[in-house]
């Protein structure tokens, strides 16, 4: 069993595996004319979407978005790829989306099954005509089918509003997705004789989640049988009646339910308590397809999130994820064993101390394969079903993620992506992890001509003794031995507990800021997973304490170094992350020449105040501010308001009017602090964006102000 006291030998195997062969991506090009990474083109790059494989394991189906900037746009394409020979073809071009994609045999034919919604009718000849949408009802996202062979695909489902999160049951008879079901009045309704009045009556929280105000209407799941034809009969509302919503919001899909392998009945997540706001009491549910009876609990006796369901092959079990403290939404994500015959429930992965996320079952039912922080890192790891017993498949400085075990048990699809280049589908053979292959070539094209960055990793010593892991990445060319000073950020993590892997950002992009030439420092502070819960946890009632002496000790042992210039270092960040900038602005001396804080907490107790989910500040915070002087007195102590007076370094705010989880009032009260203390300073303010910038234009301007403002402060005029 892999026991907690094992989590440091498990970091010794992998700082082995991760020699420089590993990362060989990393290295940079000896082609002086190669070109550097730039906001532009970060959204020339294929993104890897949903995967399916064919019931014979020969060929996987796999979906790519693609965007255009100037249409400020994306589109997706479906394609189909040999698992043996490699070779590839595009069966579905230039959809407005394509996604869940399944591949389904059974007595009706061999199908593709997925959701999606078509391009509008082609403009010019380069829009396949099969692929364009040809009347209004295929405007909103449906239910698809492609028979396998053949190129035209077959409409399923015709919902008025659409649908979201679609599954096909496994015996390819039944389908499964989320639509909205309205159950609340609006104030024109109450009062039809006032239809002019516009207004809101509210009588409880979660009127505004996330980016949305509530809309008065809930996600519910639906069944839909399929006729021979493979169009989809009156679907049933498995939640009639209930208001709550499945996926939970604001960030739960498709894996928030699962269908039982005969295709009888499914399990699915909700969150229906009275008090939403400030619990993260989810429960996960038993149902039969056709909603002829009630749902019944599974996990009734956690308080926690209970989510994430998923049978296995032969139908004996069901595991699903668990947080066993309530309130706290960075617990230690536990993998529960549900025996369907007898009822029984035990915690698979006991005394692991580390995250299970993203299972995968083998299909002889014998175990699963996860995902899990560790190390700076995300690696796929093994599971017996029986034993509980736990083996490393993956290895490399990569963050990995298991998408589909093949049939034949021995080897598994997943993606693969590092801070230098985005996601790839690889192979993983499960005897033989060392035997993988790349798969797919979505971005060797933009890749091929591009000079690249490098990354090291660096251990800090922190303030009280401990080690500090730190992603170092270098710009194009970098050379220790050479005389050339560099400026330097010092990247600080959202979350608050979110660890700093080897992610691919569309916003913070590391390899895009070393193309620009800053060295960068990407430090798991404190408060991050990967290594070990209390690191997780210590982060909770001490959020201006250690984790911030964590970031000024990296910041500090960075400027030891030759190369780096240490009048020219900025700290940048967003949500906990921009927390953090305000912080320092107030607490870190004259270590930086500037900041950028986005989306950023600046003001505990009007955040309180006006944010959504209160189970998140009440645990990390302690509660409300006037809950009892001590918990008062953590306000005052950790809150960057309280700092403004030490307020020099010039800051550039951003924030967007759609962030509900950090209110837009956090960036403009920064903003008026600076403006008002004669701080130089900028705001930069998205009407239509929340707490991500998501739109590709928004993107690029963000990028490109984000830079503006660090050269304007941290490189010579020569330079810039």
């Amino acid at each position: 069993m892999f026991l907690q006291k094992s989590f440091a030998s498990l970091l010794v195997v992998l700082l082995l595996s991760f020699d420089s062969g590993n990362f060989a991506v990393a290295q940079t090009s000896s082609n002086k004319e190669s070109n550097r990474m730039t906001p532009e083109l970060l959204w020339k790059l294929g993104r890897l979407g949903s995967v399916a494989v064919s019931p014979d394991g020969k060929t996987a189906a796999y979906t790519v978005r693609r965007f255009d900037l100037a249409e400020n746009k994306g589109m997706s394409s479906l394609y189909l790829l040999n698992l043996t020979t490699g070779a590839e073809s595009e069966v579905l071009s230039k959809w407005k989306s394509i996604g869940s994609v399944y591949w389904i045999k059974n007595q009706s034919g061999e199908r593709i099954w997925f959701e999606g919604t078509p391009a509008p009718a082609p403009v010019d000849a380069s829009v396949k005509e099969n692929d364009a949408a040809t009347d209004a009802s295929e405007a909103k996202n449906q239910a698809w089918f492609l028979p396998v062979g053949d190129k035209k695909p077959i409409r399923a489902t015709s919902m008025s509003d659409g649908i979201a999160n679609f599954k096909i049951a496994p015996t390819g008879d039944r389908i499964a997705f989320t639509a909205d079901v309205k159950l609340d009045q609006k104030v024109t309704e109450v009062y039809p004789d006032l239809p002019k009045a516009d207004a809101r009556i509210i009588d409880g929280l979660m009127y505004r989640h996330w980016d949305s105000w509530h809309d008065y209407a809930y996600s519910h799941l639906h069944v839909a049988t399929l006729k021979a034809d493979g169009q989809a009969e009156e679907p049933v509302d498995l939640m009639k009646g209930i208001k709550a919503d499945c996926p939970i919001p604001p960030t739960g899909g498709k894996e928030h339910f699962d269908w039982a392998p005969d295709g009888k009945s499914l399990a699915y997540t909700l969150k229906d308590v009275p008090d939403w706001a400030q619990s993260t009491n989810s429960d996960v549910f038993l149902v039969p397809a056709d909603g002829s009876t009630q749902p019944v609990n599974v996990s009734v006796g956690n308080k926690g999130y209970d989510n994430n369901p998923l049978f296995s092959p032969d139908g004996k079990w069901m595991v699903y994820n668990s947080m066993q403290r309530p309130g706290f939404e960075a617990d230690r994500n536990r993998l529960m064993l549900f025996d369907r015959q007898s009822g029984s429930l035990k915690e698979l992965s006991a005394g692991l101390d580390q995250n299970v996320n993203n299972c995968q079952w083998l299909p002889d039912s014998s175990g699963l394969v996860f995902d899990s922080e560790v190390l700076g890192t995300n690696q796929i790891f093994h599971i017996d079903a029986k034993s509980g017993q736990i083996r490393l498949i993956s290895s490399g400085q990569y963050d990995w993620q298991a998408l589909s075990v093949l049939p034949d048990g021995k080897s598994i699809l997943a993606n693969r992506m590092n801070m230098i280049r985005p996601h790839e589908l690889v192979r993983l053979d499960l005897s033989a992890p060392s035997e993988e292959k790349v798969l797919t070539k979505i971005n060797d094209e933009v890749f091929k001509s591009l000079e690249l960055p490098t990354v090291e990793e660096r251990l800090v010593t922190a303030s009280d003794g401990a080690k500090i892991h730190c992603w170092v990445v270098y710009p194009p060319g970098f050379d220790k031995k050479s005389n050339k000073k560099y400026p330097m950020l010092t990247y600080c993590q959202g979350g608050p507990q979110s660890q700093i892997g080897q992610f691919f950002s569309y916003r913070w992009n590391f390899h895009l800021m070393a193309a620009k030439d800053y060295v960068v420092v990407a430090v798991n502070r404190r408060g991050l997973p990967g290594f070990g819960q209390k690191w997780n946890d210590d982060i909770s009632g001490d959020w201006g304490g250690q984790a911030m002496k964590d970031l000024l000790a990296a910041t500090d042992d960075m400027k030891k170094e030759s190369y780096i210039d240490a009048k020219r270092v900025a700290a940048v960040g967003a949500s906990f992350g921009g927390y953090s900038v305000y912080w320092l602005m107030g607490n870190a001396g004259d270590r930086f020449c500037a900041m950028i804080s986005h989306c950023g907490v600046f003001n505990l107790e009007s955040m309180y105040g006006t944010t959504e989910e209160l189970f998140f500040v009440n645990h990390d915070l302690g509660g409300a501010y006037w809950r009892s002087p001590e918990v008062q007195a953590k306000y005052q102590q950790f809150s960057p308001n309280r700092f403004i007076g030490n307020w020099k370094t010039p800051l550039l705010v951003i924030h967007g009017e759609k962030d509900f989880r950090v209110p837009i009032g956090q960036g403009m009260e920064a903003f008026t602090a600076a403006q008002t203390n004669g701080v130089p300073s900028r705001f930069l303010y998205f009407p239509e964006e929340g707490h991500w910038v998501t739109s590709p234009q928004n993107s690029v301007l963000w990028n490109r102000v984000f830079f503006d403002w660090l050269d304007r402060y941290c490189k010579p005029t020569s330079e810039k």
